[in-house]
């Protein structure tokens, strides 16, 4: 590979890049923190070097040209890597320092993000977690590529080669609406008594039905012809009488409050779904995922079903 002498910098391509995003100097130069003349002549000295024309410009407007298009593409993607570059070498000395791509998955997102979040920045004030919500088998595809850093997923669904920490068993509750049959008893309810109502369950795609409808066959039970996006809509159409459901240990307070369902218990041994942090085996970072999934551990909402909707 031959490494010659570039005739730009990186600061150039990032004043360059603030004026495509912003499509003036004005703005531009404000968002870099620096005079507009002098980022007006680092933006010049780039289309010097680089032999284009990036910008169209007069006095009422700046339109990125045509040439400008493709060349400012390969610039931020350059950029990236350089970013990418800055925190490997931060990460050198602290894992838990720069920028971690972490995926999780729908029925765990909502309920389990707000809870935790506060709790690892504060132990990892040097640590930015971006956040990739997606159903299992796209994060697991990505978490191969090494488009993500980690996952956090229910282990009962089919990972591949994966190292991991559990973060929490989420047990299951029986959901149904004020006056069913089923919403009467304080008592564990059995698994034989799901066969009393059709179960409404996620659609395809989503690990939770996976694990919901391995319980339904075992009890024989019947399930109903709607399947539902999100949890949220699982919740609602039980509060229109359309059937009862299973829902996660972690989401039952949440949609049973926002629904005005009626929580009961399951009998032990009690079914659950497994939360864990997953990464790839081997992986440089397993010592500081470990840390974190501690610290996820830690500030995970235990037991919030419990504490209400009981009939």
């Amino acid at each position: 590979m031959r490494f010659e002498s570039l005739p730009f910098s990186l600061r150039q391509l990032q004043y360059a890049l603030a004026v495509a995003d912003t499509l003036s100097f004005r703005r531009a130069a404000e968002r870099c923190h620096v005079a507009q003349p002098s980022l007006s002549a680092q933006v010049a000295q780039l289309e010097d070097a680089l032999g284009v024309q990036l910008f169209e410009r007069d006095k009422r407007r700046v339109l990125v040209s045509p040439a400008g298009q493709q060349v400012l593409e390969q610039a931020r993607v350059l950029l990236h890597g350089a970013e990418d570059l800055l925190n490997a070498a931060r990460r050198v000395a602290d894992p838990l320092t720069g920028v971690l791509r972490v995926g999780v998955i729908p029925t765990i997102s909502s309920y389990l993000l707000p809870a935790v979040t506060p709790a690892v920045r504060a132990a990892y004030p040097r640590l930015s977690i971006v956040w990739l919500e997606d159903k299992t088998a796209v994060l697991v595809r990505d978490l191969a590529r090494g488009e993500l850093d980690a996952a956090i997923l229910a282990l009962e669904a089919d990972l591949g080669d994966v190292e991991h920490e559990v973060i929490a068993p989420d047990p299951f509750w029986l959901a149904a609406p004020p006056g069913h049959p089923l919403a009467k008893e304080r008592s564990p309810a059995r698994t034989a008594d799901l066969r009393q109502s059709p179960v409404l369950l996620l659609d395809d795609g989503h690990c939770l039905r996976e694990q919901a409808l391995s319980l339904c066959t075992v009890a024989r039970a019947e399930e109903a012809e709607f399947r539902a996006t999100s949890l949220t809509t699982l919740s609602q159409m039980v509060a229109g009488g359309a059937g009862v459901t299973l829902l996660p240990e972690l989401a039952a307070s949440a949609e049973a409050e926002r629904a005005g369902l009626i929580l009961r218990p399951l009998e032990e041994p009690t079914p659950h779904r497994t939360i864990a942090l997953v990464w790839r085996r081997g992986s440089a970072l397993g010592g500081a995922l470990r840390k974190l999934a501690a610290s996820i551990r830690k500030a995970y909402p235990r037991k919030l079903a419990r504490r209400r909707h009981l009939p």
